[in-house]
């Protein structure tokens, strides 16, 4: 990575704060106070280290970076452009990671594993996707392009692309054919909840009834009424 390139970088990085975040108020707090912006320039040199098989210093840098950021970057996971956490105390991602370009985490997510496995054990993130606070992937499968996974939620399988996936463990919910706009969607606090709706149904269902079983007992009342 040529000084030209590095540059560039850089400055993707702190325009995609400006776009992501409407909370930062200049450049200077961007470069300075936010610990997800230097998890991820620490973890570019790490990473760099850990591509030539300098392993200790590549840890050293991700260990030094974990202390100051409280966000964890294995060296060896593999991060697109435009990457941006937000908050991102607890965050946790794991070795054989990868990850697209304009992904967006919360605070509190793990791309993890699930065993001792060897190889490739961690999740492949695609493009334009957004993880929100508290989730888990965990496992050696790919999250599609544009998908959407909910808070808390624990991801065990593959998502489709343009997906929302919602619950423990996660499940994908259709979003009625409305199109993934090509801009990061952030508004991870509208996503639909598989379990309320469920219960809504059921609600109605119960009200249906039981309107059904007045209009047969007034009926019936009526009838021994007229034999009456």
């Amino acid at each position: 990575m040529g000084l030209r390139s590095l540059y560039q970088y850089i400055k993707e990085d702190i325009q995609m704060v400006f776009e992501r975040d409407p909370a930062a108020k200049s450049v200077w707090e961007v470069i300075f106070c936010y610990p997800g912006l230097h998890a991820v320039w620490f973890h570019r040199i790490a990473h760099w280290f850990y591509r030539r098989r300098f392993y200790f210093i590549a840890r050293f840098i991700s260990h030094f970076a974990r202390f100051l950021t409280g966000i964890e970057i294995h060296p060896g996971a593999k991060i697109g452009r435009r990457f941006f956490i937000d908050h991102g105390a607890g965050v946790v991602i794991g070795e054989t990671t990868e990850i697209g370009d304009d992904v967006t985490i919360y605070q509190g997510v793990t791309l993890g594993g699930t065993g001792k496995e060897k190889g490739k054990r961690h999740p492949t993130i695609g493009n334009n996707v957004v993880i929100s606070a508290g989730a888990k992937v965990l496992g050696s499968f790919t999250v599609g392009d544009n998908s959407k996974i909910g808070a808390g939620s624990v991801v065990l399988k593959p998502v489709p692309p343009n997906c929302t996936v919602v619950g423990v463990p996660g499940r994908i919910v259709v979003r009625n054919g409305k199109r993934v706009e090509e801009k990061p969607d952030l508004r991870h606090d509208l996503l639909p909840d598989p379990i309320s709706e469920a219960l809504g149904r059921l609600e109605a269902k119960i009200a249906r009834l039981e309107e059904r079983i007045r209009e047969l007992e007034a009926k019936l009342a009526e009838e021994e009424a007229q034999k009456a």
